[in-house]
Protein backbone atom coordinates (compact mmCIF):
# COMPACT_ATOMS: atom_id res chain seq x y z
CA UNK A 1 0.00 0.00 0.00
CA UNK A 2 3.08 2.34 1.08
CA UNK A 3 4.62 1.81 -2.57
CA UNK A 4 1.56 1.99 -4.61
CA UNK A 5 0.12 5.31 -2.56
CA UNK A 6 3.82 7.05 -2.65
CA UNK A 7 5.23 5.39 -5.96
CA UNK A 8 3.39 3.41 -8.44
CA UNK A 9 0.31 5.39 -8.97
CA UNK A 10 2.47 8.05 -10.23
CA UNK A 11 3.33 5.87 -12.84
CA UNK A 12 -0.54 4.00 -13.50
CA UNK A 13 0.12 4.03 -17.52
CA UNK A 14 3.25 2.14 -16.86
CA UNK A 15 1.29 -0.43 -14.11
CA UNK A 16 -2.10 -0.79 -16.20
CA UNK A 17 0.11 -1.67 -19.30
CA UNK A 18 2.08 -4.42 -17.14
CA UNK A 19 -1.39 -5.81 -15.63
CA UNK A 20 -2.66 -6.30 -19.20
CA UNK A 21 0.20 -7.66 -20.11
CA UNK A 22 -0.15 -9.93 -16.98
CA UNK A 23 -4.10 -10.63 -17.76
CA UNK A 24 -2.82 -11.94 -21.49
CA UNK A 25 -0.15 -14.17 -19.73
CA UNK A 26 -3.23 -15.50 -17.60
CA UNK A 27 -5.67 -15.54 -20.20
CA UNK A 28 -3.34 -17.48 -22.92
CA UNK A 29 -2.14 -19.84 -20.46
CA UNK A 30 -5.87 -21.17 -19.62
CA UNK A 31 -6.97 -21.56 -22.95
CA UNK A 32 -3.92 -23.29 -23.91
CA UNK A 33 -4.71 -25.71 -21.25
CA UNK A 34 -8.67 -24.98 -22.87
CA UNK A 35 -7.46 -26.23 -26.50
CA UNK A 36 -6.44 -30.22 -25.05
CA UNK A 37 -10.02 -31.72 -24.89
CA UNK A 38 -10.86 -30.45 -28.46
CA UNK A 39 -7.65 -31.57 -29.49
CA UNK A 40 -7.92 -35.43 -28.00
CA UNK A 41 -11.94 -35.51 -28.61
CA UNK A 42 -12.36 -34.34 -31.48
CA UNK A 43 -9.58 -34.28 -33.56
CA UNK A 44 -8.48 -37.40 -32.53
CA UNK A 45 -10.88 -39.87 -31.52
CA UNK A 46 -13.80 -37.83 -33.85
CA UNK A 47 -11.29 -37.49 -36.85
CA UNK A 48 -12.85 -33.83 -37.38
CA UNK A 49 -10.85 -32.65 -40.22
CA UNK A 50 -11.36 -29.25 -39.78
CA UNK A 51 -9.44 -28.97 -36.78
CA UNK A 52 -6.43 -30.26 -38.00
CA UNK A 53 -5.24 -26.76 -39.63
CA UNK A 54 -6.93 -24.97 -37.10
CA UNK A 55 -5.53 -26.18 -33.39
CA UNK A 56 -2.02 -26.33 -34.50
CA UNK A 57 -2.78 -22.72 -35.60
CA UNK A 58 -4.23 -21.54 -32.78
CA UNK A 59 -1.90 -22.97 -30.35
CA UNK A 60 0.99 -20.93 -32.21
CA UNK A 61 -1.00 -17.94 -32.19
CA UNK A 62 -1.33 -18.30 -28.41
CA UNK A 63 2.09 -18.80 -27.82
CA UNK A 64 3.08 -15.62 -29.91
CA UNK A 65 0.78 -13.78 -27.97
CA UNK A 66 1.68 -15.08 -24.60
CA UNK A 67 5.30 -14.72 -25.22
CA UNK A 68 4.93 -11.16 -26.08
CA UNK A 69 2.86 -10.34 -23.29
CA UNK A 70 5.70 -12.15 -20.36
CA UNK A 71 8.39 -10.39 -22.41
CA UNK A 72 6.41 -6.63 -22.21
CA UNK A 73 5.12 -7.14 -18.31
CA UNK A 74 9.22 -8.26 -17.79
CA UNK A 75 10.72 -4.66 -19.26
CA UNK A 76 7.78 -2.65 -17.85
CA UNK A 77 8.06 -3.51 -14.60
CA UNK A 78 11.61 -3.58 -14.46
CA UNK A 79 11.77 -0.20 -15.45
CA UNK A 80 9.11 1.11 -13.11
CA UNK A 81 10.86 -0.89 -10.57
CA UNK A 82 14.03 0.79 -11.11
CA UNK A 83 12.61 3.88 -11.11
CA UNK A 84 10.66 3.56 -8.07
CA UNK A 85 13.78 2.45 -6.36
CA UNK A 86 15.77 5.13 -7.49
CA UNK A 87 13.00 7.63 -6.43
CA UNK A 88 13.27 6.13 -3.04
CA UNK A 89 16.86 6.14 -2.94
CA UNK A 90 17.21 9.89 -3.77
CA UNK A 91 14.82 10.32 -1.27
CA UNK A 92 17.02 8.28 1.54
CA UNK A 93 20.15 10.43 0.70
CA UNK A 94 18.67 13.68 0.82
CA UNK A 95 17.00 12.53 4.79
CA UNK A 96 20.77 11.86 5.47
CA UNK A 97 22.55 14.43 3.91
CA UNK A 98 19.63 16.87 5.56
CA UNK A 99 19.70 15.11 8.96
CA UNK A 100 20.93 16.77 11.98
CA UNK A 101 24.13 15.63 12.87
CA UNK A 102 22.92 14.20 16.09
CA UNK A 103 21.26 12.08 13.59
CA UNK A 104 24.40 11.48 11.79
CA UNK A 105 26.46 10.49 14.87
CA UNK A 106 24.47 8.20 15.70
CA UNK A 107 24.14 6.13 12.69
CA UNK A 108 27.69 4.35 11.89
CA UNK A 109 28.30 5.03 8.32
CA UNK A 110 28.44 1.21 7.78
CA UNK A 111 24.61 0.67 8.54
CA UNK A 112 23.59 3.75 6.36
CA UNK A 113 25.34 2.04 3.46
CA UNK A 114 23.93 -1.04 3.68
CA UNK A 115 20.35 0.50 3.45
CA UNK A 116 21.21 1.95 0.59
CA UNK A 117 22.81 -0.41 -1.06
CA UNK A 118 21.36 -4.08 0.57
CA UNK A 119 18.40 -3.29 1.61
CA UNK A 120 17.26 -1.50 -1.75
CA UNK A 121 18.40 -4.22 -3.47
CA UNK A 122 16.32 -6.31 -1.84
CA UNK A 123 13.45 -3.90 -2.32
CA UNK A 124 13.99 -3.90 -5.72
CA UNK A 125 14.28 -8.05 -6.40
CA UNK A 126 10.66 -8.09 -4.17
CA UNK A 127 9.15 -5.18 -6.62
CA UNK A 128 10.34 -6.63 -10.17
CA UNK A 129 9.84 -10.23 -8.92
CA UNK A 130 7.76 -11.02 -6.28
CA UNK A 131 5.34 -8.05 -6.83
CA UNK A 132 5.19 -9.34 -10.67
CA UNK A 133 5.04 -12.64 -9.82
CA UNK A 134 2.22 -12.71 -7.44
CA UNK A 135 0.56 -10.37 -9.39
CA UNK A 136 1.02 -12.94 -13.09
CA UNK A 137 0.94 -16.25 -11.33
CA UNK A 138 -2.07 -15.43 -9.43
CA UNK A 139 -4.38 -14.69 -12.29
CA UNK A 140 -2.41 -17.61 -14.47
CA UNK A 141 -3.96 -19.55 -11.26
CA UNK A 142 -7.59 -17.75 -11.09
CA UNK A 143 -7.58 -18.67 -15.05
CA UNK A 144 -6.46 -22.08 -14.54
CA UNK A 145 -8.88 -22.64 -11.95
CA UNK A 146 -11.76 -21.35 -13.55
CA UNK A 147 -10.62 -23.84 -16.60
CA UNK A 148 -10.74 -26.95 -13.84
CA UNK A 149 -14.06 -25.71 -13.23
CA UNK A 150 -15.58 -24.99 -16.31
CA UNK A 151 -14.62 -28.72 -17.63
CA UNK A 152 -15.52 -30.19 -14.25
CA UNK A 153 -16.95 -28.20 -11.15
CA UNK A 154 -17.33 -31.45 -8.80
CA UNK A 155 -13.50 -32.43 -9.48
CA UNK A 156 -12.30 -29.13 -8.50
CA UNK A 157 -14.16 -28.77 -5.70
CA UNK A 158 -11.95 -31.99 -4.39
CA UNK A 159 -8.71 -29.93 -5.22
CA UNK A 160 -10.26 -27.09 -3.34
CA UNK A 161 -9.90 -28.97 -0.28
CA UNK A 162 -5.84 -28.41 -0.17
CA UNK A 163 -5.89 -24.73 -0.57
CA UNK A 164 -6.87 -22.99 2.66
CA UNK A 165 -4.18 -25.62 4.57
CA UNK A 166 -1.46 -24.28 1.79
CA UNK A 167 -2.43 -20.96 1.86
CA UNK A 168 -2.58 -21.11 5.88
CA UNK A 169 1.30 -22.64 5.32
CA UNK A 170 2.21 -20.08 2.82
CA UNK A 171 1.09 -17.14 5.19
CA UNK A 172 2.96 -18.90 8.44
CA UNK A 173 6.56 -19.42 6.45
CA UNK A 174 6.23 -15.57 5.01
CA UNK A 175 5.97 -14.32 8.74
CA UNK A 176 8.71 -16.44 9.94
CA UNK A 177 10.94 -15.69 6.94
CA UNK A 178 10.45 -12.06 7.77
CA UNK A 179 11.75 -11.84 10.99
CA UNK A 180 14.60 -13.76 9.92
CA UNK A 181 15.39 -11.47 7.07
CA UNK A 182 15.07 -8.41 9.76
CA UNK A 183 17.57 -9.82 11.80
CA UNK A 184 20.45 -10.94 9.10
CA UNK A 185 19.75 -7.25 7.69
CA UNK A 186 20.27 -5.46 10.63
CA UNK A 187 23.61 -8.07 11.49
CA UNK A 188 24.57 -7.33 7.82
CA UNK A 189 24.48 -3.34 8.21
CA UNK A 190 26.91 -4.49 11.33
CA UNK A 191 29.36 -6.01 9.85
CA UNK A 192 29.53 -3.23 6.51
CA UNK A 193 30.32 -0.23 9.61
CA UNK A 194 32.57 -3.00 11.30
CA UNK A 195 34.69 -3.32 7.82
CA UNK A 196 34.61 0.17 7.57
CA UNK A 197 36.20 1.09 10.55
CA UNK A 198 38.89 -1.25 10.55
CA UNK A 199 39.55 0.01 6.78
CA UNK A 200 39.55 3.29 7.73
CA UNK A 201 41.52 2.94 11.09
CA UNK A 202 44.09 0.46 9.56
CA UNK A 203 46.83 2.23 10.63
CA UNK A 204 45.96 2.10 14.09
CA UNK A 205 44.80 -1.58 13.93
CA UNK A 206 48.50 -2.30 12.40
CA UNK A 207 50.13 0.14 14.82
CA UNK A 208 48.41 -2.12 17.51
CA UNK A 209 49.16 -5.24 16.29
CA UNK A 210 45.42 -5.58 16.38
CA UNK A 211 44.76 -7.65 12.95
CA UNK A 212 44.33 -10.76 15.20
CA UNK A 213 41.56 -9.13 17.25
CA UNK A 214 40.05 -8.35 14.31
CA UNK A 215 40.02 -10.75 12.04
CA UNK A 216 38.20 -12.84 15.08
CA UNK A 217 35.38 -10.33 15.38
CA UNK A 218 34.96 -10.07 11.89
CA UNK A 219 34.77 -13.67 11.85
CA UNK A 220 32.13 -13.87 14.55
CA UNK A 221 30.06 -11.32 12.48
CA UNK A 222 30.65 -13.78 9.36
CA UNK A 223 29.44 -16.88 11.48
CA UNK A 224 26.38 -15.42 12.80
CA UNK A 225 25.26 -14.35 9.28
CA UNK A 226 25.77 -17.47 8.12
CA UNK A 227 23.48 -19.03 10.45
CA UNK A 228 21.01 -16.76 9.82
CA UNK A 229 21.17 -17.26 5.83
CA UNK A 230 21.07 -21.02 7.17
CA UNK A 231 17.95 -20.93 9.27
CA UNK A 232 16.41 -18.59 6.23
CA UNK A 233 17.45 -21.38 3.85
CA UNK A 234 15.95 -23.80 5.79
CA UNK A 235 12.61 -21.54 6.22
CA UNK A 236 12.27 -21.49 2.85
CA UNK A 237 13.12 -24.81 1.71
CA UNK A 238 10.63 -26.30 3.59
CA UNK A 239 7.85 -24.60 0.82
CA UNK A 240 8.82 -27.29 -1.52
CA UNK A 241 8.63 -30.38 0.00
CA UNK A 242 5.31 -29.29 1.72
CA UNK A 243 3.48 -28.22 -1.26
CA UNK A 244 4.76 -31.43 -2.99
CA UNK A 245 2.97 -33.31 -0.63
CA UNK A 246 0.04 -31.90 -0.45
CA UNK A 247 -0.26 -31.68 -4.44
CA UNK A 248 0.47 -35.55 -4.57
CA UNK A 249 -3.11 -36.29 -2.11
CA UNK A 250 -4.59 -33.82 -4.40
CA UNK A 251 -3.55 -35.26 -7.94
CA UNK A 252 -4.25 -39.21 -6.21
CA UNK A 253 -7.72 -38.07 -5.15
CA UNK A 254 -8.09 -37.07 -8.79
CA UNK A 255 -6.74 -39.46 -10.73
CA UNK A 256 -9.03 -41.87 -8.78
CA UNK A 257 -12.61 -39.54 -8.82
CA UNK A 258 -11.50 -39.17 -12.55
CA UNK A 259 -10.66 -42.45 -13.67
CA UNK A 260 -14.13 -43.19 -11.91
CA UNK A 261 -16.45 -40.71 -14.07
CA UNK A 262 -14.45 -42.19 -17.24
CA UNK A 263 -15.16 -45.88 -16.58
CA UNK A 264 -18.97 -44.65 -15.43
CA UNK A 265 -19.00 -42.99 -18.75
CA UNK A 266 -19.77 -39.66 -16.92
CA UNK A 267 -16.35 -37.53 -18.81
CA UNK A 268 -14.56 -38.29 -22.09
CA UNK A 269 -11.05 -38.77 -22.03
CA UNK A 270 -10.26 -35.16 -23.35
CA UNK A 271 -12.18 -33.25 -20.96
CA UNK A 272 -10.42 -35.23 -18.14
CA UNK A 273 -6.79 -34.62 -19.57
CA UNK A 274 -7.53 -30.98 -19.87
CA UNK A 275 -9.11 -30.65 -16.57
CA UNK A 276 -5.65 -32.81 -15.46
CA UNK A 277 -3.29 -30.87 -17.51
CA UNK A 278 -4.94 -27.46 -16.09
CA UNK A 279 -4.66 -28.80 -12.57
CA UNK A 280 -0.84 -29.53 -13.44
CA UNK A 281 -0.65 -25.98 -14.89
CA UNK A 282 -2.13 -24.53 -11.85
CA UNK A 283 0.51 -26.17 -9.66
CA UNK A 284 3.53 -24.55 -10.90
CA UNK A 285 2.66 -21.14 -10.23
CA UNK A 286 1.20 -22.15 -6.75
CA UNK A 287 4.61 -23.76 -6.02
CA UNK A 288 6.13 -20.06 -7.28
CA UNK A 289 4.03 -18.05 -5.25
CA UNK A 290 5.15 -20.34 -2.30
CA UNK A 291 8.36 -19.57 -3.00
CA UNK A 292 7.93 -15.23 -4.39
CA UNK A 293 6.14 -15.05 -0.22
CA UNK A 294 8.98 -15.65 1.22
CA UNK A 295 10.75 -13.11 -1.35
CA UNK A 296 8.44 -11.22 -0.68
CA UNK A 297 8.49 -10.85 3.08
CA UNK A 298 12.36 -10.31 2.34
CA UNK A 299 11.92 -7.23 0.73
CA UNK A 300 9.26 -6.11 3.47
CA UNK A 301 11.51 -6.75 5.73
CA UNK A 302 14.10 -4.25 3.96
CA UNK A 303 11.57 -2.15 3.01
CA UNK A 304 11.08 -1.47 6.75
CA UNK A 305 14.69 -0.55 7.49
CA UNK A 306 15.03 1.89 4.55
CA UNK A 307 11.17 3.28 4.95
CA UNK A 308 12.88 4.42 8.32
CA UNK A 309 15.31 6.51 6.90
CA UNK A 310 12.37 8.12 4.32
CA UNK A 311 10.25 9.04 7.02
CA UNK A 312 13.25 10.53 8.93
CA UNK A 313 12.41 14.14 9.90
CA UNK A 314 15.04 16.38 11.12
CA UNK A 315 15.08 18.40 14.50
CA UNK A 316 16.51 21.80 13.22
CA UNK A 317 13.87 22.89 10.84
CA UNK A 318 12.97 26.12 9.14
CA UNK A 319 10.45 28.68 10.70
CA UNK A 320 7.48 29.00 7.88
CA UNK A 321 8.16 32.22 8.03
CA UNK A 322 11.85 32.00 7.88
CA UNK A 323 14.29 34.83 5.76
CA UNK A 324 17.60 35.05 4.13
CA UNK A 325 20.02 36.35 7.33
CA UNK A 326 20.84 40.12 6.56
CA UNK A 327 24.80 40.19 7.57
CA UNK A 328 25.95 43.32 7.68
CA UNK A 329 29.00 43.47 10.14
CA UNK A 330 28.99 39.72 11.54
CA UNK A 331 28.00 40.36 14.87
CA UNK A 332 27.49 36.84 16.85
CA UNK A 333 26.30 36.39 20.25
CA UNK A 334 24.96 34.10 22.90
CA UNK A 335 22.26 35.16 25.38
CA UNK A 336 21.63 33.23 28.14
CA UNK A 337 22.34 29.60 26.61
CA UNK A 338 21.52 26.53 27.68
CA UNK A 339 22.16 23.18 25.53
CA UNK A 340 22.77 19.14 26.37
CA UNK A 341 23.58 16.38 23.73
CA UNK A 342 20.35 14.82 24.80
CA UNK A 343 20.96 13.58 28.16
CA UNK A 344 20.47 14.78 31.34
CA UNK A 345 23.94 16.22 31.88
CA UNK A 346 24.18 20.12 30.51
CA UNK A 347 27.06 20.91 27.94
CA UNK A 348 26.61 24.62 28.21
CA UNK A 349 25.09 26.69 31.28
CA UNK A 350 23.71 29.94 31.23
CA UNK A 351 26.48 31.09 28.57
CA UNK A 352 26.48 35.05 27.32
CA UNK A 353 29.00 35.65 24.61
CA UNK A 354 29.79 38.72 22.58
CA UNK A 355 31.81 38.48 18.96
CA UNK A 356 31.96 42.08 17.76
CA UNK A 357 32.33 42.82 14.45
CA UNK A 358 35.79 42.22 13.15
CA UNK A 359 37.01 41.11 16.18
CA UNK A 360 39.31 37.63 17.45
CA UNK A 361 37.11 35.62 19.95
CA UNK A 362 39.33 33.13 21.78
CA UNK A 363 37.86 30.19 23.22
CA UNK A 364 40.14 28.20 25.80
CA UNK A 365 39.63 25.88 28.70
CA UNK A 366 40.02 22.18 29.57
CA UNK A 367 38.41 19.30 27.19
CA UNK A 368 34.80 18.78 27.77
CA UNK A 369 34.50 22.49 28.82
CA UNK A 370 31.87 23.21 26.28
CA UNK A 371 33.96 25.21 23.69
CA UNK A 372 33.44 23.16 20.70
CA UNK A 373 29.66 23.14 21.41
CA UNK A 374 29.23 27.27 20.97
CA UNK A 375 30.84 26.86 17.22
CA UNK A 376 28.34 23.95 16.98
CA UNK A 377 25.59 26.36 17.58
CA UNK A 378 26.40 29.53 16.01
CA UNK A 379 25.73 27.32 12.01
CA UNK A 380 23.10 25.99 13.91
CA UNK A 381 23.58 22.27 13.40
CA UNK A 382 22.12 21.75 16.82
CA UNK A 383 19.54 24.23 18.35
CA UNK A 384 20.01 25.48 21.92
CA UNK A 385 17.51 24.65 25.00
CA UNK A 386 17.39 27.96 26.23
CA UNK A 387 18.41 31.57 25.16
CA UNK A 388 19.19 32.72 21.87
CA UNK A 389 22.42 32.45 18.96
CA UNK A 390 22.02 36.07 16.93
CA UNK A 391 23.78 37.39 14.16
CA UNK A 392 23.32 41.24 13.67
CA UNK A 393 20.48 40.68 16.15
CA UNK A 394 18.69 38.37 14.44
CA UNK A 395 17.70 35.30 16.12
CA UNK A 396 19.32 32.67 13.76
CA UNK A 397 15.97 30.12 14.49
CA UNK A 398 14.15 32.73 12.46
CA UNK A 399 16.59 32.95 9.45
CA UNK A 400 16.87 30.32 6.51
CA UNK A 401 19.32 27.54 7.30
CA UNK A 402 20.78 28.25 3.46
CA UNK A 403 21.52 31.55 4.47
CA UNK A 404 22.74 31.29 8.30
CA UNK A 405 25.98 28.58 6.90
CA UNK A 406 26.55 30.80 4.11
CA UNK A 407 27.27 33.87 6.25
CA UNK A 408 30.02 31.60 8.01
CA UNK A 409 33.51 29.38 7.16
CA UNK A 410 34.62 27.06 9.17
CA UNK A 411 37.82 25.14 9.59
CA UNK A 412 38.49 22.52 11.62
CA UNK A 413 41.13 20.45 12.98
CA UNK A 414 39.92 17.27 11.37
CA UNK A 415 40.17 18.68 7.48
CA UNK A 416 37.86 16.96 5.12
CA UNK A 417 38.92 16.55 1.74
CA UNK A 418 37.51 14.45 -1.11
CA UNK A 419 38.61 11.93 -3.43
CA UNK A 420 38.44 14.48 -6.25
CA UNK A 421 40.72 17.05 -7.58
CA UNK A 422 42.68 19.97 -5.74
CA UNK A 423 40.38 22.38 -8.09
CA UNK A 424 37.22 20.65 -6.67
CA UNK A 425 38.17 20.65 -2.82
CA UNK A 426 38.85 24.24 -2.64
CA UNK A 427 35.96 24.86 -4.90
CA UNK A 428 33.70 23.16 -2.76
CA UNK A 429 30.42 25.39 -1.68
CA UNK A 430 31.56 27.34 -4.63
CA UNK A 431 31.31 25.18 -7.86
CA UNK A 432 30.85 27.67 -10.18
CA UNK A 433 34.21 29.97 -8.78
CA UNK A 434 36.50 30.94 -11.51
CA UNK A 435 40.12 29.60 -11.85
CA UNK A 436 41.41 33.18 -10.95
CA UNK A 437 39.33 32.75 -7.99
CA UNK A 438 40.16 29.83 -7.11
CA UNK A 439 44.27 30.24 -7.45
CA UNK A 440 43.71 34.06 -5.80
CA UNK A 441 42.75 31.85 -3.02
CA UNK A 442 45.05 28.94 -2.73
CA UNK A 443 47.74 32.21 -2.98
CA UNK A 444 46.07 33.66 0.43
CA UNK A 445 46.23 30.69 1.94
CA UNK A 446 49.86 30.03 1.45
CA UNK A 447 49.00 27.21 -0.77
CA UNK A 448 49.49 27.58 -4.71
CA UNK A 449 53.87 26.70 -4.59
CA UNK A 450 53.13 22.82 -3.62
CA UNK A 451 50.11 22.64 -5.39
CA UNK A 452 51.83 23.57 -8.46
CA UNK A 453 54.57 20.98 -7.76
CA UNK A 454 51.96 18.20 -7.54
CA UNK A 455 52.46 16.13 -10.02
CA UNK A 456 48.63 17.64 -12.35
CA UNK A 457 48.89 20.37 -10.57
CA UNK A 458 45.19 21.66 -9.54
CA UNK A 459 44.00 18.51 -11.53
CA UNK A 460 45.91 16.48 -9.05
CA UNK A 461 43.13 13.79 -7.63
CA UNK A 462 44.06 14.07 -3.86
CA UNK A 463 42.97 10.51 -2.53
CA UNK A 464 40.49 9.78 0.09
CA UNK A 465 40.28 12.07 3.06
CA UNK A 466 43.55 14.04 0.89
CA UNK A 467 45.32 10.83 1.83
CA UNK A 468 47.96 12.02 -0.76
CA UNK A 469 49.09 15.09 1.17
CA UNK A 470 50.74 15.73 4.77
CA UNK A 471 48.80 17.47 7.05
CA UNK A 472 49.42 21.23 6.50
CA UNK A 473 48.83 21.04 3.20
CA UNK A 474 45.50 19.53 3.77
CA UNK A 475 44.66 22.13 6.35
CA UNK A 476 45.99 24.81 3.73
CA UNK A 477 43.20 23.70 0.79
CA UNK A 478 40.63 23.81 3.60
CA UNK A 479 41.75 27.40 4.80
CA UNK A 480 41.54 28.30 0.62
CA UNK A 481 38.40 26.91 0.83
CA UNK A 482 37.54 28.90 3.39
CA UNK A 483 39.08 32.08 1.73
CA UNK A 484 36.96 31.22 -1.56
CA UNK A 485 33.60 31.07 0.08
CA UNK A 486 34.73 34.46 1.96
CA UNK A 487 32.33 34.28 4.49
CA UNK A 488 32.03 37.59 7.15
CA UNK A 489 32.06 35.05 10.21
CA UNK A 490 35.08 32.77 10.61
CA UNK A 491 34.90 29.53 12.89
CA UNK A 492 38.38 28.19 13.72
CA UNK A 493 38.09 24.55 15.82
CA UNK A 494 42.29 23.82 16.57
CA UNK A 495 42.98 24.25 13.16
CA UNK A 496 46.43 24.11 13.63
CA UNK A 497 46.97 21.85 17.09
CA UNK A 498 47.71 18.35 14.94
CA UNK A 499 50.73 20.22 12.84
CA UNK A 500 54.28 20.44 13.61
CA UNK A 501 56.45 23.37 14.05
CA UNK A 502 57.17 24.11 10.51
CA UNK A 503 53.20 22.89 8.96
CA UNK A 504 52.27 25.80 11.95
CA UNK A 505 53.94 28.36 10.59
CA UNK A 506 52.89 28.06 7.20
CA UNK A 507 49.19 27.95 7.88
CA UNK A 508 49.35 30.61 10.55
CA UNK A 509 50.27 32.64 7.95
CA UNK A 510 47.38 31.63 6.04
CA UNK A 511 44.96 31.77 8.74
CA UNK A 512 46.40 35.51 9.19
CA UNK A 513 45.39 36.60 5.76
CA UNK A 514 41.93 34.46 6.65
CA UNK A 515 40.94 36.38 9.56
CA UNK A 516 41.53 39.88 8.45
CA UNK A 517 38.06 41.69 8.22
CA UNK A 518 36.22 38.99 9.62
CA UNK A 519 34.40 38.20 13.16
CA UNK A 520 36.80 35.13 14.03
CA UNK A 521 36.34 32.81 16.63
CA UNK A 522 38.72 30.32 17.27
CA UNK A 523 39.17 27.59 20.11
CA UNK A 524 43.00 26.71 20.79
CA UNK A 525 44.46 24.73 23.16
CA UNK A 526 48.18 26.21 22.43
CA UNK A 527 47.31 29.56 23.92
CA UNK A 528 50.22 30.54 22.15
CA UNK A 529 48.21 31.15 19.19
CA UNK A 530 45.40 33.51 20.50
CA UNK A 531 47.78 35.67 22.70
CA UNK A 532 46.88 38.55 20.61
CA UNK A 533 43.20 38.00 20.29
CA UNK A 534 40.64 40.74 21.23
CA UNK A 535 38.70 39.65 23.63
CA UNK A 536 39.40 35.55 25.54
CA UNK A 537 36.79 33.68 27.08
CA UNK A 538 37.63 30.27 29.40
CA UNK A 539 35.32 28.06 29.72
CA UNK A 540 35.02 25.38 32.51
CA UNK A 541 32.20 22.55 33.12
CA UNK A 542 29.93 24.59 30.77
CA UNK A 543 30.07 28.11 32.09
CA UNK A 544 31.97 31.21 31.33
CA UNK A 545 34.21 31.46 34.15
CA UNK A 546 36.92 34.61 32.62
CA UNK A 547 36.45 37.08 30.14
CA UNK A 548 39.74 39.64 29.45
CA UNK A 549 42.45 39.81 27.33
CA UNK A 550 45.70 37.73 27.68
CA UNK A 551 47.56 40.23 29.79
CA UNK A 552 44.82 40.92 31.99
CA UNK A 553 43.37 36.90 32.39
CA UNK A 554 47.57 35.87 32.85
CA UNK A 555 47.89 38.40 35.61
CA UNK A 556 45.08 37.42 37.74
CA UNK A 557 44.73 33.48 39.36
CA UNK A 558 42.09 32.21 37.97
CA UNK A 559 42.02 29.49 35.42
CA UNK A 560 43.47 31.19 32.42
CA UNK A 561 46.28 32.07 34.76
CA UNK A 562 47.18 28.33 35.69
CA UNK A 563 46.86 27.17 32.07
CA UNK A 564 49.05 29.88 31.03
CA UNK A 565 52.16 29.56 33.34
CA UNK A 566 52.29 25.79 32.50
CA UNK A 567 52.23 26.43 28.97
CA UNK A 568 55.07 29.05 29.13
CA UNK A 569 56.93 27.51 31.95
CA UNK A 570 59.40 26.40 29.57
CA UNK A 571 59.34 29.71 27.24
CA UNK A 572 61.50 32.99 28.33
CA UNK A 573 57.77 34.72 26.11
CA UNK A 574 55.11 33.51 24.91
CA UNK A 575 54.95 33.92 20.95
CA UNK A 576 52.20 36.09 19.15
CA UNK A 577 49.80 34.91 16.58
CA UNK A 578 51.39 37.87 14.04
CA UNK A 579 54.82 36.91 14.99
CA UNK A 580 54.26 33.32 14.67
CA UNK A 581 52.94 34.42 11.01
CA UNK A 582 55.73 36.52 10.02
Amino acid sequence: MRLWRDYLRHHLGRVIAASLCMVLVAVTTGAQVQLVQPALDELLVEGNESLLWMLPLAFVGIVVVRGAASYGQAILMAGLALEVIRKIQVQMFERVVGADLAYIDKSPTGTLISRFISDVFVMRNALTNSFTGLIRDGLTTVALIGVMFYTNWRMSLVTFIVFPVAGLFITRLGQRMRRVVRATQVEYGQLTSGLDNVLKGIRQVKAYGMERHETTRVIDLFQTLKGLYYKAAKTQARAVPTLEALGGLVFAGILFYGGYQAQQGQITVGAFMAFFAAMLMAYQPIRRIANLNVSLQQGLAASERVFEIVDYRRSIEEAPDARPLTVSDGHVRLEGVDFSYGDDIPTLIDVTMDAPPGKVIALVGPSGAGKSTVLNLIPRFYDVAKGAVTIDGQDIRAATLDSVRASIGLVSQDTMLFDDTVRANIAYGRPDASEDEIVAAAKGAVADEFIRQLPNGYDTVVGERGVILSGGQRQRLSIARAMLKNAPILLLDEATSALDTESERSVQAALKHLMTGRTTIVIAHRLSTIVDADIIYVFDRGRIVEVGSHADLSAGNGLYARLSQMQFSEEDSPTSLAEKAE
